[in-house]
C-alpha cells in the first residue's frame, strides 16, 4: 500500500493552531533583514530532537541537483553549540547541500533552548506533513517525556485536539513488526488504530500482515477486528494419561457415575463424583464406608 494512501485523519492535518513565531511570544520580533551567513557543513550537526527519521532519497537527489544549479534561496536556521552549530530548521536542505558537494550554506543563527529546538522540530515537520504517523506519535511522546508535559498541554501547543494526540501515542502500544508496516506506509494509520481494538494483543501482527496482502480499508479491517473479538476462545483439551484414565473407568465401574480426575502441572490433583440424588450420594458414603451417624 503507498505511503499517500495515509488515512484521510493524517493528511488533513494542516493548519496548526499555533505558527513557530507563536512558540516565542515574549521574544522581541526578528528582523527580517537578521543577518545571513555562510556556515561551513563540516560545522553543521543535525537537531538532536529531529522526529523525521527516514528521509525520500528519491526527492534529496532532485533537491541536490537543484542546489548544484542554483544554490540554497533559503538560509536553514541553527544555534550555536559547543563544538559547531546544531540545526533548527532546514535538515534537509543541509543534508541536499552535503549531497551536491558543496563546502558552505547560507544560514541564520538563533538562540534558542532546549524546548524551542524540541518544539520547532516537530512543528516544522507537522507543517509541512514530513512525518509518517509513527514519528509524529514519537514526536508528541518526546515532547511529553522531555519536556514533563501532560497529553493536554501538548495539544494547547500544537494546535491539536486532546483526542488527536491521544490516538496518535496510542500507536506506540503497537508490536513492533506491525509499527514497521505503518512506519514504510504499507499500513495506513487508520487500519493501524482498527488493529488496536483487538482483543487479543497477540494476533495484531498476524491480522496487520493479513490486511497488508489483501489490501483492506478500513471498513474491512473494523469489520474483521469484531468478527474476530466475537469468537469465544477454544478450550485447551488436557490429555490425561493413561494411568488418569484407568483410575476414572475402574471408579466409574465401583459407583455405577461419571468420574472425573483432573491434574495440574504442580502435581496437585481434583476428583469429582457426579450423582442426580440424595440416595445416590448415600450410595457413594456407603462404598466409602463412611457413616454420618458417628
Amino acid at each position: 500500500m503507498a505511503r499517500d494512501s495515509k488515512s484521510k485523519e493524517h493528511r488533513k492535518k494542516g493548519g496548526l493552531g499555533r505558527g513557530i513565531e507563536a512558540l516565542f511570544e515574549d521574544e522581541p520580533q526578528i528582523d527580517t533583514t537578521e543577518e545571513v551567513q555562510d556556515l561551513s557543513l563540516d560545522e553543521i550537526r543535525p537537531n538532536p530532537y529531529q522526529p523525521r527519521k527516514n528521509f525520500d532519497n528519491k526527492s534529496l537527489k532532485e533537491l541536490a541537483d537543484s542546489i548544484k544549479e542554483n544554490g540554497v534561496f533559503q538560509p536553514i536556521i541553527v544555534r550555536k553549540s559547543i563544538n559547531g552549530y546544531e540545526i533548527i530548521a532546514g535538515e534537509r536542505r543541509c543534508r541536499a547541500s552535503k549531497l551536491a558537494k558543496k563546502k558552505t550554506i547560507p544560514a541564520i543563527i538563533r538562540n534558542f533552548d532546549e524546548s524551542q529546538m524540541m518544539e520547532v522540530a516537530v512543528l516544522e515537520n507537522l507543517q509541512r506533513e514530513d512525518l509518517t504517523p509513527l514519528e509524529e506519535a514519537q514526536a508528541y511522546e518526546m515532547l511529553q517525556k522531555n519536556l514533563g508535559l501532560t497529553q493536554e498541554e501538548v495539544s494547547k501547543r500544537m494546535g491539536k485536539s486532546r483526542p488527536y494526540i491521544a490516538n496518535y501515542l496510542r500507536l506506540l502500544t503497537l508490536p513492533s513488526k506491525t509499527k514497521r508496516l505503518l512506519q514504510h506506509g504499507e499500513l495506513s494509520m487508520g487500519q493501524a488504530r482498527t488493529l488496536l481494538g483487538l482483543k487479543d494483543k497477540d494476533k495484531i501482527d498476524e491480522v496487520a500482515k493479513r490486511v497488508v496482502k489483501q489490501g483492506m480499508p478500513v471498513r474491512k479491517v473494523e469489520a474483521l477486528v469484531a468478527q474476530i473479538n466475537s469468537k469465544k476462545p477454544r478450550k485447551k483439551t488436557v490429555r490425561k494419561s493413561a494411568f488418569i484414565r484407568a483410575s476414572e473407568s475402574q471408579l466409574a465401574n465401583k459407583f455405577g457415575l461419571n468420574v472425573n480426575i483432573s491434574e495440574s502441572k504442580k502435581g496437585k490433583g481434583h476428583l469429582s463424583i457426579d450423582f442426580a440424588s440424595t440416595d445416590e450420594l448415600n450410595r457413594i458414603l456407603d462404598i466409602l464406608g463412611v457413616d454420618l451417624d458417628d
